[in-house]
């Protein structure tokens, strides 16, 4: 009699206990194959598959360069072509459009493009202006549920989990302590004792569930798989002084370089003007000195 309610026991802790497992293996499963069909429409368009990569900004300066508007030399710094200050051969895109424009506002003056990517207001709004006009076409992917949302259902799942495992350690001790008598209590016996093998290994099978259905950033992973057009199309040459002009976002400042030059040439212009007014002061005193001994000197001699 006590096999058989052993025997019970035990199967309603692991019908309790992996009931929960499989339907949680169950939904994500559903969850998983609907992001995996969602992002499989997704159709990322270029320079915002870029953007999520963190190279909008070198893929625009790419295309500007293929399509002959700016010269980048080997120093990294960015020069508008004939064609580029042309203003009826902008891009049709919006972001080499505005990575142009910003270029042109430096023009003549030699500009870095990752001084532009840093610091040039303009062009760093209408980036984010069009990142914010393509995530408002994706779809809305499902998101996994990590259980952390809900505090009762946390602490339900705690005070479950203490008394699965006082249950598993009481069932288990009068499971050795009497001694089983006929088929039918080997069998209640056999019964309960592969609940207890069972309930064992069920944070194992949690977590195999957790990791077979986790699905991880297919978005993501897909728009990394592929270049951006123009970045594949340079050559080696280019796609050296595109990332050097990248990189550099202190040397070559445009038109705030020269601005700077300019305010040091006053400051410089200022001090010559007060050294030089210095200097014809003394001199005056210099010669009032000279004039005034003579005059000194007259009365004493006569």
């Amino acid at each position: 009699m006590l096999q058989l309610v052993l025997a019970l026991w035990a199967s309603v802790m692991t019908a309790a206990v992996y009931g929960p497992i499989g339907l949680g293996w169950r939904r994500r499963a559903r969850i998983r194959r609907e992001m995996l069909r969602l992002v499989a429409t997704v159709e990322p368009e270029p320079y915002r598959a870029a953007l999520w990569r963190n190279e909008a900004t070198e893929a625009a300066s790419a295309e500007l360069v293929l399509g002959g508007h700016l010269r980048i030399d080997g120093e990294g710094a960015a020069f508008l072509t004939e064609e580029g200050r042309d203003p009826a051969r902008t891009p049709a895109h919006p972001l080499p459009a505005a990575l142009l424009e910003a270029v042109r506002r430096h023009d003549p003056e030699p500009v870095s493009i990752g001084w532009i990517d840093r610091y040039d207001e303009e062009y760093v709004r209408r980036r984010s202006a069009y990142a914010s006009e393509r995530d408002a076409l994706l779809p809305d992917l499902p998101r996994m549920p990590d259980g952390e949302g809900n505090r009762l259902l946390a602490c339900c799942g705690c005070a479950g989990l203490f008394f699965v495992m006082m249950s598993w350690g009481l069932v288990g001790v009068l499971l050795v302590a009497e001694r089983p008598q006929g088929p039918g209590e080997w069998v209640c016996a056999a019964v309960a004792a592969l609940g207890l093998v069972a309930l064992a290994f069920a944070e194992k099978a949690g977590r195999e569930v957790r990791e077979r259905t986790q699905c991880g950033d297919p978005l993501g992973d897909r728009i990394r798989a592929e270049p951006h057009p123009a970045l594949a199309a340079l050559d080696e040459g280019q796609r050296r002084h595109v990332v050097r002009s990248i990189d550099d976002r202190d040397r070559w400042r445009g038109v705030d370089q020269a601005d700077d030059d300019d305010e040091g040439d006053e400051w410089l212009d200022d001090k010559v003007w007060w050294e030089d007014a210095y200097e014809y002061r003394a001199t005056d005193e210099d010669e009032d000195e000279d004039e005034d001994e003579p005059e000194a000197k007259g009365p004493g001699s006569g």
